[in-house]
């Protein structure tokens, strides 16, 4: 498709869908900003006020001033979709950087913020929500605030990279012997009815799905503990998932070659799942 970003800052749109960034730019070379991933479905946002409300605590939590208020941001969002005549399933991908300036370690004064965004189709995982996927475990090394949504990834993605090497869908954090959460997503183990997490502290980033999983279950009466497990805990599990934008609520049915329970999705995760479809007005689509 073509792609019609949206720019909120100097940088220059030399056409429809290239962008064109000083090579001294904070977020190129210190990893200085933060962003969004927007989950779209059949044209319209899903959970974009959860979003907003985190890239604002992100910004505050890096000291990045953003040249314009939840509001402002929001509509500008929509116009994006009205641009790119977006009615399929997909993304927003949206950053914010502290701008650009000669390199110095130090916030440079009087900069603009650099902002931009962009939409791209994203079909929903429907064979993997359906048969579940598989994990793998590895270290945590990842920095303490973990919690904002920043653009240094490194430790992330060498994770990714190692669970796709291994044929698995996603890597599972530990640190300090307790399961964090996954490169790119949160993590949940289902044990005699009740669902596990780890805190929303720090050490995680508080995922908007998340907030959804804790809603939800509620909803369902299933209790759902903020308490860290390890590694271990796995293999006894009942259930195991994850969730993300892009992910939804995925079934996790092997972990390290060695299947979860029965090694089919269970029945807590599917009824997350409906609630899911049903929170986001989606009709079921799954094979």
């Amino acid at each position: 498709m073509s792609v019609y970003p949206i720019i909120l800052s100097q940088t220059s749109l030399t056409n429809r869908d290239t962008l064109t960034y000083p090579f001294e730019e904070r977020g190129l070379q210190f990893g200085d900003g933060i962003y969004e991933v927007i989950r779209i479905y059949q044209g319209s946002y899903y959970l974009i006020t959860e979003h907003v409300n985190r890239l604002f605590r992100s910004a505050e939590a890096i000291k990045l001033d953003l040249p314009f208020s939840k509001q402002e941001i929001t509509s500008l969002l929509h116009d994006l979709l009205t641009q790119n005549e977006m009615a399929s399933d997909g993304i927003v991908y949206l950053q914010a950087t502290r701008g650009s300036a000669p390199r110095t370690h130090a916030f440079p004064p009087d900069t603009p913020a650099n902002v931009y965004a962009y939409v791209r189709d994203m079909p929903r995982k429907t064979k993997n929500l359906t048969n579940g996927a598989s994990a793998i475990t590895e270290r945590d090394t990842r920095w303490e605030n973990c919690y904002i949504k920043s653009l240094n990834l490194l430790p992330n993605v060498l994770a990714k990279q190692k669970a796709q090497e291994n044929g698995s869908y996603e890597a599972i954090l530990e640190r300090d012997g307790k399961v964090t959460e996954c490169s790119s997503s949160n993590i949940y183990l289902v044990k005699d009815g009740k669902i596990y997490t780890h805190p929303a502290t720090n050490r995680i980033l508080h995922g908007c799905v998340r907030m959804r999983v804790e809603q939800f279950a509620a909803d369902l009466d299933i209790p759902f503990v903020e308490q860290a497990f390890s590694v271990e805990d796995i293999a006894n599990a009942d259930e195991l998932f994850l969730s993300s934008s892009t992910s939804e609520i995925m079934p996790i049915v092997e972990v390290d070659s060695n299947q979860v329970a029965d090694g089919l999705p269970g029945k807590t995760t599917q009824k997350l799942q409906s609630a899911y479809e049903k929170d986001a007005g989606l009709v079921k689509e799954r094979i």
